[in-house]
């Protein structure tokens, strides 16, 4: 039963942990919004704005190391529009050998520091025969095909909420709006997640097409199930990078992938930098 206890606070202590040492080297009190950017996504953060202070996710505890391109560990402190804002430049995910804990710990984290706004990006392959590479997608909803969640294990310690989160809302209607007030322009689209590495078969992608799903992925609904549990808002966008396997006329290829997400991000990151003032 202590082990048992001791699982169950472990990963919530350790968030609060690291947020604790996120606002000692800050000096910032507290956060408002918090940004996770995806594979590539580095103009998007230049074109967020300029921030104050540049962290190693390091020296916060609890973050394993990226290994995959195009993410970083670091994460960046900026002020927009009153607001106090935490940028991301990445993510780990389940496909490197982390928990669901480890791939959620950044979210959780955030939550710790103050941030009622989630706002989580990635890269993702269009499944949608409209979808255009470069293209941003509201995600409306997703299909966790992952096999895991976060809140798998023993009950979270008091003072938190249940483990048996509602996520009827799981991408917040309200911050879509926001989103489609900036850009009239936005698709909405349902993620699915699946647990990589490798990409989907075209007979995984016509299953996925039944299933409803407009776009596919190997991140993005764990951290929204995690924000979820502890009460923050999530918007979650997807840039298209790719056409899903039997829709492209390439072999697809990583590389290709954060080549199409670093010509487009810096267009998503003006969207966002419109968007955080408002959350």
């Amino acid at each position: 039963m202590i082990s048992a206890m001791s699982d169950a606070v472990e990963p919530f202590a350790r968030a609060e942990a690291s947020a604790a040492n996120l606002r000692e080297l800050t000096g910032v009190p507290g956060f408002d919004a918090a940004v996770v950017l995806g594979s590539g996504w580095q103009a998007a953060a230049e074109a967020i704005g300029a921030h104050e202070q540049e962290i190693p996710l390091a020296d916060l505890g609890g973050f394993p190391r990226p290994t995959t391109g195009g993410h970083t560990g670091a994460v960046r402190y900026l002020a927009k529009g009153g607001l106090r804002v935490l940028l991301f430049l990445g993510r780990v995910h389940l496909y490197e050998g982390n928990s669901p804990a480890a791939v959620v710990h950044g979210v959780r984290t955030a939550v710790a520091a103050g941030c009622r706004a989630i706002v989580l990006t990635n890269a993702a392959g269009g499944i949608r025969p409209d979808y255009r590479v470069g293209q941003p997608v509201l995600v409306s909803d997703h299909l966790n095909l992952t096999g895991r969640s976060p809140l798998t294990g023993p009950p979270p310690p008091d003072g938190y909420p249940s483990r048996f989160t509602d996520l009827t809302q799981a991408y917040s209607a309200r911050l879509r709006a926001l989103a489609r007030e900036e850009d009239p322009t936005l698709a909405e689209g349902v993620y699915a997640a699946l647990p990589g590495p490798h990409y989907e078969t075209p007979a995984e992608i016509r299953m996925l097409r039944g299933l409803g799903a407009d776009l596919v992925g190997m991140s993005t609904a764990l951290e929204a199930i995690a924000a979820r549990h502890l009460g923050a808002e999530v918007l979650a966008i997807s840039l298209v990078t790719n056409p899903a396997a039997g829709l492209a006329t390439q072999p697809l290829d990583h590389g290709e992938v954060l080549a199409a997400a670093r010509s487009s991000a810096a267009r998503i990151g003006a969207l966002l930098s419109a968007i955080l003032p408002r959350l």
